[in-house]
């Protein structure tokens, strides 16, 4: 529900898949969605099935982004492919060019400056590498001046039907707001 008055939060979706993000940002309210990331043609093209995407910018390879020609946006959210970190993937992490896509993510965020962000994946991410590959994830976003804030939650404990746990970072330029997002 939009309240009146009130301008809503631009937020870039990227790694969009079919949507996951957006529809519970839309959900929440007053979110408006800029454009999306897809490099999957099938889960693009549900994307545009399942929401009105007129006049948003639409990329469908994250490494071709020209920052310089994105529209402007307040809230980055995106997961990354996570077979590289995964148990049931190779584990190659950042050696994997899949795992390598952080650094895109990183590059946008670093560029665009956008007041928050969010980002998920897979829990392995945490200890993947002993703890090396998530250090450096952390590291490299608390560089660019965010507050970062990280947690393992499984959609099961929000009434979703199915379980499935993910770690969460969230990242925003408000000092006063560290350690009150989760």
């Amino acid at each position: 529900m939009k309240r009146s008055g009130f301008i809503a939060i631009k937020f870039f979706d990227c790694f969009s898949g079919i949507g996951g993000f957006r529809n519970g940002l839309e959900q929440a309210g007053d979110f408006k969605c800029i454009g999306y990331c897809e490099i999957d043609r099938h889960a693009a093209a549900a994307y545009r099935a399942m929401y009105d995407t007129e006049g948003e910018i639409f990329y469908d390879d994250v490494t071709r982004i020209d920052t310089g020609k994105m529209p402007d946006f307040d809230l980055f959210v995106g997961g990354s492919p996570c077979q590289s970190f995964s148990i049931s993937g190779a584990g190659r992490g950042f050696a994997d060019p899949r795992g390598a896509l952080f650094f895109e993510l990183a590059r946008i965020i670093k560029e665009k400056r956008p007041a928050a962000f969010l980002l998920e994946n897979v829990p392995r991410l945490i200890s993947h590498d002993a703890f090396r590959t998530f250090q450096v994830i952390l590291c490299t976003l608390s560089e660019m001046g965010y507050c970062l804030e990280w947690m393992v939650l499984n959609s099961a404990a929000f009434n979703l039907a199915q379980s499935r746990e993910r770690v969460y970072i969230v990242g925003h330029r408000r000092p006063e707001r560290a350690g009150k997002i989760f």
